[in-house]
């Protein structure tokens, strides 16, 4: 299995390190833009009144009186930018394995070694969920650095912040777990990344929706992140179980099925 991780390392290092150090990137400049953006805040909800929506459906609450600084912290970890730097990283790592393999035509060589099919795919679980840590890691630095600018009262405790973390990892475990499986299932890379995509895409679009559109409310529990909600986390100091339980289901019985179907499947690369 050694063989197998350095596979898995020299595969991805590369591609591990530049979307932490996007997400780095967009972490500091994202805190850095913060001020200004609380500056103007004031005049565009009273020259603009439907920002307040727009702004209260991003973050996941709702908007009513001054917006207060730190509330507004979650902006940065839920920003459009962040999300997809963090799902385009897991969805090219899931992706991998087994119908990466396929694609390519290597899929005969690597499942040749004496290391069966489930002992690959955790191999590639524990590569997948070190790298998401790693890139979260960049990501708490970059929130580090941008926010050493503002004031101390204006930033929440840096635990609040790990809240936030935490209750983001778990998004990513969830998000992960439906590409493992739709990986599972797949003989073509680029179908099953755009199938993913479209997942997240859609379940982005569905949360944002519920928010404007009655219609739609009752759909809001497919979307991953009607569970991460990091406002509510910040104003709260606690993180909510019910929602990390949830995501934590949805990522663990997708990966299960997935490894039971990779484990089980003909694989043929003809």
């Amino acid at each position: 299995m050694r063989g197998i991780f350095r596979k898995i390392i020299r595969e991805v290092w590369v591609g591990t390190l530049l979307f932490g150090i996007a997400f780095l990137l967009v972490e500091i400049l994202l805190n850095l833009i913060l001020p200004l953006l609380l500056e103007q805040m004031g005049d565009m909800l009273d020259r603009l009144p439907f920002i307040r929506d727009f702004l209260g459906a991003l973050l996941g609450v709702d908007v009513e009186g001054e917006i207060s600084a730190q509330i507004m912290q979650a902006f940065v970890w839920v920003h459009p930018v962040v999300l997809t730097l963090l799902w385009a990283q897991e969805i090219f790592f899931c992706t991998r394995f087994p119908v990466g393999e396929i694609d390519r035509g290597t899929i005969d060589v690597l499942l040749g070694l004496p290391v069966s099919r489930r002992k690959v795919y955790v191999c590639e679980t524990i590569g997948w969920l070190t790298s998401g840590l790693i890139i979260l890691s960049f990501g708490a630095v970059g929130y580090l650095i941008g926010s050493r600018g503002m004031d101390v009262e204006a930033r929440p405790e840096f635990g609040f912040i790990l809240l936030v973390l935490l209750n983001l990892f778990c998004v990513y475990i969830a998000v992960g777990g439906l590409a493992y499986l739709v990986s599972s299932l797949c003989d073509r890379r680029s179908r099953a990344v755009s199938i993913v995509f479209s997942l997240v895409l859609g379940s982005f679009l569905i949360n944002f929706l519920a928010r404007f559109w009655p219609p739609a409310e009752p759909f809001a529990f497919l979307s991953v992140l009607d569970y991460y909600q990091p406002a509510q986390v910040l104003k709260a100091g606690a993180i909510p179980m019910g929602d990390v339980a949830a995501l934590l289901v949805m990522g663990t019985v997708s990966w299960i099925i997935g490894g039971e179907i990779i484990a089980r499947r003909n694989i043929c690369t003809t």
